[in-house]
C-alpha cells in the first residue's frame, strides 16, 4: 500500500532523503526457504497489542560475529562554543567502574505451557528468567537537572501547551553564548499551540457516493475499470460492509458485541517415514522413534539450503536434537554425539522424490486435492462478528519445525515445538458456543474480552513471542486500524511545524536528557529512523535511534555524520548525511568519554521519547513520525512528476521510482533475489525476440518495395540481433511450436476417447510437425538476405502499423527492465503496505488514468477498500 506524503512542504520540513544504502553488509535473504516460516513475520507492527511480552534470555548463545571494518577516526572542527564543553551531567567515565543496567525493568509474560506429550520433543519448555542479565556497560547517570556551571537552565514550559522555545533575542548561535553571558537576552514566550486547521476540501474523510453502476462511476470519478463484471460480482460488491461510511473512526474501547468462530486449525499429526528410509550415523542406519524422526526430518529437508551451511543454525539444531534423543532414544541403541558423523541424505532424497511425485500430478488431481483441502478448512476461514460474516486471517497453527529467524539471529536452528490446544487461549463472545479443536485436547483458557480484536493466542517456545489469530486484512476491524493509523499521521501535518521548532530549541538545552531527546527526534524526523528498543543477548543485535551505540555513529568534519548499523531484520543501514551544526556538536558531546559499546543516547529510552511526543500531540509516537514522513515524501515525489502525454509504462515507472525512494529512506532493503540475474537474462532474450519480429517485418517491407530501405523509420537495423542469435532463437521457437502441437494433439485424442470416437493416427501428428519443420527451413534460408515472406500476405500499411506497435512494445519493455533492475535490492511492498497512505495511490491513479490493478494486487485492494473512493484531488 502506499503511505501519504504532504503535498506542500517547505525545504526545512522535508526529511533528508538518504543516499541509497549500499547492499553489502549483513542483510537478510528475502527468500522463505522450504519449510515453515514464522507466522508472526506476516504481522504488521500495528497488529501487536501493547501487552506483547519482552523476549528474555533463556540460555547461553553465541554472540553475533563482529564486523571487521574499523570506524573512521572522527575529525572535528575547531570551535570555541560553550556547547563544545561536555555538560556537567556527563562526567568522564571511570575505566574500572561496574556497569549498570540502563534504568528500565521489563516484565515478562511467562513461557509457553509445558506439555508432556511424546512429540513435544524433549524436556519441559524452559522458563523465562525473571531478570535479564546486563548486555553491556552503561555509564552511571547523574541527575538530569544538572547544568553548565556558568549558566542556569531556561525556564521550561509544559510541552503539552505547545509553546515553542525561543533562542536569544538577536538570534545568536551557540558560538556566541560566551558573549551572551554578560547580558541575558530577553526570552521569547513559546509559540502558542496551533489550533486545528479547518479541514480543506481534500482533508475530509471521503464520503463515497452510492454507485448505480460501474459505468457511471467511471464517468464521475475518471477511474478506469478493468472490464465489465457480471451480475453476480456486482451483487457481492453491494454486500460488502462499508464500515467507513458508518463509523470511520471506530471505537477506542469496545471492539465488538458478539463474536463466534471455530477456533484454529491444527496441522495433521506426524506420519512416520517408510521403514527403508533412515538417517545414518557413522555409516550405520539409525532406527529413530517417530518423535525423533520428525525432528531429524526437519533438518534433512534443508541440507542443500544456506541454513544448513550456517554454523550457528547447525549448533542450535543439534543441541535441541540431542535433547529429543534423550527423551526418544534410537531403538537400535546407537548413540549420536557428533553432528559431522550424521548422514541425512537418505531422508533428503526421499523428501525430494515425494516433491517430484506431487509435481507430476495432473491438473485434475491437483484440483481435487485443493477442493478437499478447502472443504476441510472452510469452517475456520470465517467468523461471525456482530452478526456479520468476516474473514479470518491466519487461522492455521504453524506446524513444528526449525526456527529460521532473520539476519544473524542467535537462536536460528532451534526447535519449534508442536502447538497443542492446551497452549491456546480462545477469545469468543460470552454466549457463543465453545469451538472444538480438530486434535485431541482442551483449550488452555476461554475468555470474552470485547476490547481486543484477536480470536486466539499462544506463546511460542523459541523467543517467547505471543502469536495471535486476527481477522483478515480486508475485515472491518483491520480496516479501521489502518485508516486510524494514516489519519493520525495526517493529523501530524497540523502540529509538525511547532514540534520541529520545539525540538530545534531543545538542541541547545542545558539539560542533557532534553538535548539528547531533541537530537534523537531530529534523526527520527529527518532520516525516518525507527525508534529502537533495548535488545537482550538472545536476540539479534539490531538497533534503532534510541539504542544507537557510539560505534554506530562516526563524525566527519565539518558537518557530516556516518551511520552504520544493523536495523530491523538485520538489514544494514549505511548513510552519510550532512546535519545541522548544532546536531554535529551534540553528537560529539554525547560520544566524549564513552567507549564504542556505550549508548549514544544514554538518557533517552523509547518509552520516554514516545511519552514526550504524546505530550506534543495526543497519540503521537516515533512510528507515526515515520509514517508521516514516508507518506508526505511520497506525495511530494509524485506531485513533482509531470506525466502529461506519458505512456502507461512511463507512469508506472514514475510511481515505482517514488516508492523506491521512500523505501530507501525507510531502509526497506533486501538482498537481491538469487534468481535476479537469471530473470534479467530472460528479459533480455525476450527483448531481442521482439527485435527479431521487428526485423522480419522490416525485411517483408523491403521485399514488397525496396524504397522502404531509404525510409528513416526502417533504415536502422537491430544491432544485437546477429546471425547467431537468429539461429538460436528460431531453433527455440521451433521447439516450442512442436511441443505445443504435441500437447494439442494429445488433448484432442483425450476428448475423442471421452466421446467414444476413434483417436487420430500418429501420422496426423507427424504431418503437423513436418509443416512446422518446413516453415522453419524456409526461415533458415532467409537468414542474411534482408528479405522475408510472411505466413500470410499483408498490405504494406498493415505491416507499417505492426512495426509501430512493436516499437511501442519494445520501448515499454525496456522501461520494465530498467524498473526491475533498479528495484532488485529494495523491498517496495513493505512501504506500500505499512507506510504509504493508500489514498495517495487511489487519487494518483484517478488523476493519471492508471488502472489501480496495475499497482495494487488483489490482496491489497481487499485490504484497503476504504481508500478506493477518494476523489482525484485528494492529498495527504
Amino acid at each position: 500500500m502506499s503511505r501519504e506524503d504532504s503535498a506542500m512542504m517547505s525545504d526545512d520540513d522535508q526529511p533528508l532523503v538518504a543516499n541509497k544504502p549500499t547492499a553489502n553488509g549483513s542483510t537478510v535473504a528475502n527468500g522463505r526457504s522450504n519449510g515453515h516460516v514464522e507466522s508472526d513475520s506476516s504481522m504488521s507492527e500495528d497488529d501487536m497489542p501493547l501487552s506483547q511480552s519482552i523476549r528474555d534470555k533463556s540460555e547461553s548463545i553465541l554472540t553475533p560475529e563482529p564486523r571487521s571494518a574499523k570506524r573512521k577516526k572522527p575529525m572535528y572542527a575547531e570551535s570555541s562554543s560553550d556547547d563544545d564543553t561536555p555538560l556537567a551531567s556527563s562526567p568522564a567515565k571511570p575505566r574500572t567502574a561496574a556497569s549498570a543496567v540502563n534504568g528500565r525493568k521489563k516484565a515478562t509474560n511467562g513461557a509457553a505451557k509445558d506439555s508432556d506429550a511424546d512429540d513435544d520433543y524433549g524436556d519441559d519448555t524452559p522458563k523465562k528468567p525473571t531478570k535479564r542479565p546486563p548486555r553491556k556497560k552503561v555509564k552511571k547517570q547523574e541527575p538530569d537537572e544538572s547544568v553548565l556551571e556558568d549558566e542556569k537552565p531556561p525556564k521550561k514550559v509544559a510541552k503539552g501547551k505547545g509553546k515553542v522555545k525561543a533562542e536569544s533575542a538577536d538570534g545568536a548561535s551557540d558560538g556566541e553564548d560566551a558573549n551572551a553571558n554578560a547580558k541575558k537576552p530577553a526570552k521569547k514566550p513559546r509559540a502558542k499551540k496551533q489550533p486545528k486547521a479547518e479541514p480543506e476540501s481534500g482533508d475530509e474523510l471521503p464520503k463515497p457516493k452510492k454507485r448505480a453502476s460501474k459505468k457511471k462511476d467511471t464517468e464521475e470519478n475518471g477511474s478506469p475499470t478493468k472490464g465489465k463484471k457480471g451480475k453476480k460480482e456486482d451483487e457481492e460488491e453491494e454486500e460488502v460492509f462499508r464500515w467507513w461510511e458508518q463509523d470511520p473512526n471506530g471505537d477506542g474501547t469496545i471492539k465488538w458485541q458478539t463474536l463466534e468462530h471455530n477456533g484454529v486449525l491444527f496441522p495433521p499429526p506426524y506420519e512416520p517415514l517408510p521403514s527403508n528410509v533412515k538417517m545414518k550415523y557413522k555409516g550405520r542406519e539409525v532406527d529413530l522413534s517417530p518423535g525423533a524422526e520428525e525432528v531429524a526430518g526437519f533438518y534433512a529437508a534443508m541440507i542443500e539450503t544456506d541454513h544448513a551451511r550456517d554454523a550457528v543454525f547447525n549448533k542450535n539444531f543439534f543441541e535441541d536434537f540431542k535433547k529429543v534423543l534423550e527423551k526418544h532414544p534410537p531403538r537400535n541403541g546407537i548413540k549420536i554425539t557428533d553432528f559431522d558423523l550424521c548422514d541425512w541424505r537418505p531422508m533428503f532424497e526421499y523428501f525430494e522424490s515425494e516433491k517430484a511425485k506431487k509435481k507430476q500430478l495432473t491438473a485434475a488431481e491437483r484440483k481435487e486435492l485443493k477442493r478437499k483441502r478447502d472443504e476441510s478448512e472452510a469452517i475456520y476461514t470465517t467468523c461471525l462478528l456482530d452478526g456479520r460474516k468476516e474473514k479470518v486471517g491466519n487461522f492455521r497453527v504453524e506446524p513444528p519445525g526449525l526456527f529460521r529467524g532473520r539476519g544473524e539471529h542467535p537462536k536460528k536452528g532451534c526447535l519449534k515445538f508442536r502447538v497443542r490446544p492446551e497452549d491456546i487461549t480462545i477469545n469468543i463472545g460470552k454466549d457463543a458456543p465453545t469451538p472444538v479443536p480438530n486434535v485431541p485436547g482442551e483449550w488452555k483458557r476461554i475468555q470474552h474480552d470485547k476490547t481486543v480484536t484477536w480470536l486466539a493466542t499462544w506463546t511460542e517456545n523459541v523467543n517467547y513471542n505471543h502469536k495471535y489469530v486476527f481477522l483478515a486484512a480486508g475485515s472491518s476491524l483491520k480496516g479501521q486500524s489502518d485508516m486510524n493509523k494514516f489519519e493520525k499521521a495526517r493529523e501530524l501535518k497540523n502540529h509538525v511545524d511547532r514540534i520541529r521548532l520545539n525540538y530545534q530549541s531543545d538542541l541547545r538545552s542545558k539539560v542533557m536528557a532534553d538535548r539528547q531527546r531533541a537530537t534523537a527526534m531530529y534523526f527520527i524526523d529527518k532520516l525516518a529512523l525507527r525508534a529502537g528498543n533495548e535488545k537482550g543477548e538472545d536476540e539479534a543485535d539490531t538497533v534503532g535511534c534510541c539504542s544507537l551505540r557510539c560505534e554506530h555513529v562516526t563524525l566527519e568534519a565539518p558537518n557530516f555524520i556516518v551511520f552504520d548499523f544493523l536495523g530491523k531484520d538485520s538489514i544494514r543501514y549505511y548513510n552519510r548525511v550532512p546535519v545541522d551544526a548544532q546536531v554535529f556538536k551534540n553528537v560529539r558531546i554525547f560520544k566524549e568519554n564513552k567507549e564504542d559499546e556505550d549508548n549514544l543516547f544514554d538518557r533517552v529510552t523509547t518509552g520516554s521519547l514516545n511519552k514526550h511526543l504524546n505530550s506534543e500531540m495526543k497519540g503521537l509516537t516515533a512510528k507515526v513520525f515515520r509514517t508521516f514522513n514516508a507518506s508526505s515524501t511520497f506525495q511530494r515525489l509524485l506531485d513533482e512528476n509531470s506525466l502529461e502525454d506519458k505512456t502507461l509504462q512511463e507512469k508506472l515507472n514514475a510511481y515505482n521510482d517514488a516508492n523506491r525512494q521512500v523505501a530507501i529512506l525507510c531502509n526497506h532493503q533486501r538482498s537481491a533475489p538469487k534468481t535476479h540475474d537469471q530473470s534479467m537474462e530472460k528479459m533480455r532474450q525476450r527483448l531481442r525476440g521482439f527485435k527479431y519480429d521487428r526485423m522480419k517485418l522490416r525485411h517483408a517491407l523491403f521485399s514488397i518495395d525496396s524504397a522502404y530501405k531509404k525510409d528513416e523509420r526502417y533504415k536502422a537495423d537491430e544491432s544485437d540481433v546477429d546471425d547467431d542469435f537468429v539461429e538460436e532463437w528460431e531453433d527455440s521457437l521451433k521447439a516450442k511450436e512442436i511441443e505445443k502441437i504435441e500437447k494439442k494433439f494429445a488433448k484432442e485424442n483425450e476428448k475423442l476417447e471421452e466421446e467414444g470416437k476413434k483417436p487420430q493416427n500418429k501420422s496426423t501428428l507427424a504431418e503437423r510437425i513436418q509443416a512446422i519443420e518446413d516453415e522453419f527451413n524456409r526461415l533458415a534460408e532467409e537468414r542474411g538476405t534482408k528479405a522475408a515472406a510472411l505466413k500470410r500476405d499483408r498490405a504494406p500499411e498493415k505491416i507499417e502499423e505492426a512495426i509501430s506497435k512493436l516499437d511501442s512494445k519494445i520501448k515499454a519493455f525496456k522501461l520494465q527492465m530498467v524498473d526491475r533492475d533498479a528495484g532488485k535490492e529494495v523491498a517496495l511492498g513493505t512501504s506500500k503496505i505499512n507506510y504509504l497512505d493508500p489514498r495517495i495511490t487511489a487519487a494518483w491513479c484517478r488523476t493519471h488514468d492508471v488502472p489501480i490493478e496495475k499497482i495494487f494486487s488483489k490482496t491489497l485492494l481487499t485490504k484497503f477498500p476504504w481508500a478506493m473512493d477518494v476523489s482525484e484531488d485528494w492529498k495527504f
